[in-house]
């Protein structure tokens, strides 16, 4: 037995708060995200306003073979975090929503393995800052999978709207 058990004011308190954390949890963490991409996607369309823009440019470059302009490259890389942001804000078209996301993730992550020399000061184990700026992206991941495991669930406020 903990304190949380023992005591019954401590016990009645946790109660509450776990149970208003199972009610706003997953709302919170979906628009937590989606400010995260819209911010993210937004400043995209600034040239310059954004510290991911130089590696997001130069890897969906490599891995188009230079078949469009940076700005282009940039434009299209802004408006998807941008729609990605505003389907998680809005609560819309979830399914969709998400597969941009892990589509995104898959070209966020790609960097870690065509730039290993500049985005690691000793491989594997010491990250430059824009190494770390990608790593953390695993935590987007896992928030992902978590807003996605509840699409299907009635009332946990994740829907499809707009494919019904």
């Amino acid at each position: 037995m903990d304190i949380f058990t023992k005591n019954k004011t401590i016990n009645q308190f946790d109660k509450r708060l776990t149970s208003w954390m199972d009610s706003n949890g997953l709302p919170y963490l979906r628009i937590s995200i989606g400010i995260v991409f819209f911010w993210f996607g937004a400043v995209k369309f600034f040239e310059g306003m954004s510290p991911a823009e130089e590696f997001a440019t130069k890897t969906i470059n490599t891995l188009t073979f230079n078949l469009f302009a940076d700005e282009v490259t940039r434009y299209g890389l802004a408006t998807w975090e941008t729609l990605i942001g505003l389907g998680l804000l809005l609560n819309v078209y979830m399914r969709i929503t998400l597969l941009l996301l892990f589509l995104q993730m898959i070209g966020t992550f790609t960097p870690l393995f065509l730039f290993t020399d500049e985005l690691f000061h000793i491989f594997p184990f010491s990250l430059t800052m824009e190494g770390q700026y990608i790593v953390k992206n695993i935590v987007i991941v896992s928030a992902a999978l978590v807003i996605g495991s509840r699409v299907r669930r009635e009332g946990q406020g994740i829907s499809d709207r707009g494919l019904n």
